[in-house]
């Protein structure tokens, strides 16, 4: 076995010290993976290297599939340009393994099998240089890292400086693959809205990877499991399905949370380096992600590096502006800006490139190259090469020599980087730049599958012409292997820059350009079959730019989906809003019209998500949407876009029109004989009475929703109809007086919703639960119900159920005697639940505060809060809890009575009357004849609902001011009517109360 400091298979030479692979003094890039594996073929000549031993040296412990190391052996061959079919230097033993065939000889010096890190490995590459400054620089970050600090850094500079040269040299130099952990992410141009959180997902993706053989997918699935749910090809379809339903109503605050404990997690064994490029063309959601992880204040050994071009992120408008600044400000960021190469480092270059040149006058060249080039590297080292290629540098007796002066030059050198890669792409032949040039409508990054779909050639063709522009070093390079779900496995290629690529797809003639994106955007769909969603984005923009605009708005709506799946709203406005305008280009036909009621009918979500609930936007779009359906004749749609609208007034607290929407949904859907249409409107009609009042009516359709769920299930909309429609039953049955039957209701929804594992329905049966709770005044599991809620909500970023949540936990504190603090909470809540702008739930909240001030005696605030609540009924129309709205004020104003400072509270038995610490006259005073009106209203409203348990309550609190007023007679009957309809829940507080109160009335 050879072990020497160089290995030679002519032309090619291996320096093993610096892990390169050289042809002449040339180095030929590898991936650090490429170059282990032909170090060992070559390390062991004429043996059969089988597959499973390649695998178990290269890789160890981790499970890498055959496919992943076949991508890799055609990489090497594509290096050493050498010919599967006819190899000079490595033989497939077809079902075995490689062969290594070249004539191989080395030197005597022995190494290592793991040479350790020196000093001198810390020095830049010889393609790289006067960089030494920002490599130690990232290196002292990276030390803090280790640390356990987390380190943020921009690197940036204009087109061609370097960025992700440093960036891999600094990944070189960083240290072995078992001291840290690496992954990249790429940001893609998709001349518009792109995948939102792509660059981080393929992050991920990257990472279980290399990390097949530890636990991240169960890690994820502890800490990330809306991120799991984004890459379903590591699940199951059973664990798909499952995870789908736990991930369901997942925000945004919720998914960065998420990654940010799974990324801590993480780095708890190993620092995690995490290099993100080109930022200039990020999503949105990406940059809240990084802003995210940037400011968290837990320790974490996390290095992330980004890289941008400068140019393009000039002025305050675009996204990465703002958000570096914020964390510049905030010490949470730091930039590495690249400059310009000095005249020295031009020198360094070429002193390292041409090494034996004694002839060649390389101060003069530097200054030369310098001056044309500005010291951009790209541009100089690309300058050298054109020098190189037309004899303008050339070797002679084993020399590099200067055939002629440098002034001859000046003419032929182009004035910049881009004519220069003009210059370049004109001397390839006309075959090379047809291929060249589709590739760059393709992408950065391309397939040789894709290709070979636009220039209607076969894929081996394709990938023999990339592997001969690798070989002479021309545009490309190889990025592994590509493989679609149909089968199709090819070669991946990339830009070495994404100049190439714009350049390049600059020259491609619009109407060819239009034509090339039709074909490729075609293959590409068929490749991906049924997972056509998942590249949707990249689909959209073939098609768009394909002008196939009805299969470009297609599959906007599905990169917004994806977006919405991700909580990425911007993204998907953005999908959505360029969906529309495409539309204008379509024949004004039914199915244009049909196709824009369904992206405004979808555009509602990211609005709502970022306007807010009662924003203008999402009602006129929702409106739009209703307009559009009156030109259809088709029932089913017009039943779910008003349900949609339906939604929309009733979070606006417009419950009389909402009601109106619900009819005629409910009158479409049975036209339309769609169960699961007539399921949502039973569902809407049934909650809109129960908000009106109308509590009978409401329990028949509620009841009649859940009969036909059980007749359909399935998955309906974030929350599920049956724990809906049980949520809302129980509030019905417990106003109804059937306070056993309510918690029975209420307790069945919880189960369903824990089974769910759908977190949105499970905080909104949690807060109805703490709501039933407060209405049978059962005020510490009131109190455990709402702290589930905030919990739940406070996870997830539910800020409806969180901020409800904290008013009946509020309510339960003054209740347990610590007043203060919980009308303080409920106060802050309520603001909190104004500022959503939803009108939904503005009359129990109110009157919560309202109770809670009588419990501590704050009569004055407890009535200015009752003012909030009537204003809520006559804005909204919404009346189920009228009575004890009055009934409150009626105990409100008589509380006001007591000027002792021992204030009568509401709701304690052992008191004989409100007023019964009071010393007063016989006579009625003004208090107590408003009050006595209150009571009575709130007996005529409840009996006109049928809300028993309101109306019990209104007669206890009159029957009292009554016996006060020696009324005992009236006060008896009136009580003992009412108190004797009830057939449960005795031993519920408001019916013990009255039954102390009849003693004492008998």
């Amino acid at each position: 076995m050879t072990t020497a400091a160089q290995i030679l298979f002519p032309p090619f030479h291996l320096d093993l010290a610096n892990e390169h692979l050289l042809q002449d003094t040339h180095i030929i890039p590898l991936k650090p993976k490429t170059f282990a594996i032909l170090r060992y073929l070559v390390e062991n000549p004429g043996r059969l290297v089988t597959k499973e031993e390649l695998l178990k040296v290269i890789w160890g412990q981790v499970r890498v599939s055959e496919a992943i190391l076949r991508g890799y052996i055609r990489e090497l061959r594509q290096a050493l340009a050498d010919d599967p079919r006819e190899p000079r230097f490595i033989e497939t033993v077809h079902g075995r393994g490689y062969r290594f065939i070249g004539p191989v000889s080395g030197g005597q010096k022995e190494l290592s099998s793991t040479p350790q890190p020196t000093a001198e490995s810390l020095r830049p590459p010889t393609a790289m240089v006067g960089r030494e400054t920002e490599l130690a620089q990232l290196h002292a970050w990276l030390e803090k890292t280790r640390q356990g600090e987390r380190q943020l850094v921009f690197v940036t500079g204009e087109p061609g400086i370097g960025k992700t040269t440093v960036v891999e040299a600094f990944l070189e130099q960083a240290g072995p693959a078992s001291s840290l952990w690496t992954a990249h992410g790429q940001c893609l141009e998709h001349y518009g809205a792109g995948e939102a959180y792509l660059p981080m997902l393929e992050v991920l993706g990257r990472l279980c990877q290399q990390l097949a053989d530890q636990p991240l997918i169960a890690l994820l699935h502890r800490y990330a499991p809306s991120w799991l749910a984004q890459m379903p090809w590591l699940l199951n379809s059973e664990e798909r399905e499952e995870l789908r339903q736990q991930v369901m109503g997942t925000t945004q605050a919720r998914m960065l949370r998420e990654l940010a404990q799974a990324v801590e997690a993480l780095t708890v064994q190993r620092p995690l380096v995490l290099v993100l490029e080109d930022l200039q063309w990020s999503d949105y959601a990406t940059l809240d992600l990084i802003r995210y992880l940037a400011q968290r204040p837990e320790p974490a050994r996390l290095f992330m590096i980004g890289t941008y071009r400068t140019g393009n992120v000039q002025g305050n408008e675009h996204p990465l502006h703002t958000v570096k600044q914020e964390l510049q400000v905030h010490g949470h960021s730091t930039e590495l800006s690249l400059t310009l190469l000095s005249p020295k480092a031009v020198g360094d270059y070429l002193a390292a490139r041409f090494t034996s040149a004694p002839q060649l006058p390389l101060g003069a060249l530097a200054r030369f190259i310098h001056r044309r080039t500005e010291g951009n590297p790209l541009f100089m080292v690309n300058m050298v090469d054109d020098l190189v290629s037309h004899g303008r540098i050339s070797r002679s007796d084993g020399q590099w020599v200067l055939p002629g002066e440098l002034e001859e030059m000046e003419p032929e050198v182009p004035e910049n980087l881009r004519q220069m890669i003009e210059k370049r792409a004109e001397r390839l032949s006309p075959e090379e730049q047809r291929i060249l040039e589709t590739a760059s409508v393709t992408g950065t990054e391309f397939t040789a599958a894709a290709v070979a779909a636009g220039l209607g050639k076969e894929t081996l063709a394709v990938e023999e012409a990339c592997t001969q522009l690798i070989r002479h070093e021309q545009f490309i390079q190889t990025r592994g292997v590509g493989e679609w779900p149909d089968g199709t496995v090819s070669t991946r290629y990339g830009f070495i820059h994404a100049l190439y690529q714009e350049v390049l797809y600059g020259r491609v003639p619009a109407g060819k350009r239009s034509s090339l994106h039709q074909r490729i955007g075609d293959r590409e769909e068929q490749g991906y079959g049924g997972r056509a969603q998942e590249v949707a984005a990249e689909l959209a923009m073939h098609f768009e730019r394909g002008k196939d605009y009805r299969r470009a708005i297609q599959y906007r709506q599905h990169a917004a989906n994806n977006a919405i799946q991700r909580s990425a709203y911007q993204e998907a406005m953005a999908h959505l809003t360029q969906g529309s305008k495409l539309l204008r280009a379509l024949p004004d036909t039914s199915e244009r019209t049909r196709q824009e009621i369904m992206l405004s009918v979808a555009l509602c979500e990211p609005l709502f998500a970022l306007k807010g609930e009662s924003a203008p936007e999402v009602e006129q779009v929702s409106t739009r949407a209703w307009e559009l359906c009156q030109q259809l004749e088709d029932p089913p749609l017009r039943a779910g876009v008003l349900l949609n609208l339906w939604g929309v007034h009733l979070i606006q607290g417009k419950l009389q029109s909402a009601r109106e929407l619900a009819e005629q949904a409910t009158s479409l859907a049975e036209r339309a004989r769609d169960p699961k249409l007539f399921l949502g409107a039973r569902y809407a009609l049934g909650i809109t009475l129960f908000y009106l009042g109308n509590m009978t009516r409401a329990r028949t359709h509620l009841e009649q929703g859940i009969i036909l769920y059980n007749s359909h299930p399935g998955h309906y909309s974030v929350i599920n109809p049956e724990v809906g429609c049980l949520s809302h039953l129980a509030q019905i049955l417990g106003y109804g007086g059937y306070p056993e039957q309510a918690l029975k209701k209420i307790e069945e929804a919880l189960i369903i919703a824990q089974d769910l594992s759908q977190p949105y329905s499970l905080a909104f049966t949690l807060f109805h639960a703490a709501l039933i709770h407060w209405l049978r005044r059962e005020t510490q599991a009131a109190r455990e119900r709402a702290e589930a809620a905030i919990a739940l909500s406070e996870e997830y970023g539910f800020p409806l159920y969180l901020a409800g949540g904290n008013i009946l936990r509020g309510w339960a504190l003054a209740q347990q005697g610590q007043g203060e603090e919980g009308i303080t909470q409920i106060r802050r809540a309520i603001d909190a639940s104004q500022s959503l702008g939803a009108g939904l739930l503005q009359l129990v909240f109110p009157a919560i505060m309202a109770e809670a001030c009588a419990k501590v005696g704050r009569m004055e605030e407890g009535l200015r809060a009752w003012d909030g609540a009537a204003d809520a009924m006559d804005h909204s129309g919404e009346h189920f809890l009228e009575a004890e709205i009055h009934r409150l004020k009626g105990e409100l104003l008589l509380g006001q009575e007591d000027k002792s400072g021992s204030h009568a509270a509401i709701y304690r038995p052992e008191q004989k009357s409100v007023l019964s610490i009071v010393e007063r006259a016989k006579g009625k005073n003004k208090h107590e004849t408003e009050a006595e009106r209150c009571f009575q209203q709130a007996l005529k409203v409840a009996r006109g609902q049928e809300a028993k348990l309101l109306e019990l309550r209104a007669a206890t609190s009159l029957s009292r001011l009554w016996h006060q007023q020696d009324k005992k007679t009236e006060a008896r009957e009136l009580l003992a009517e009412t108190y004797g309809w009830f057939n449960e829940g005795f031993d519920t507080r408001d019916l013990k109360e009255a039954k102390i109160l009849l003693a004492e009335l008998s």
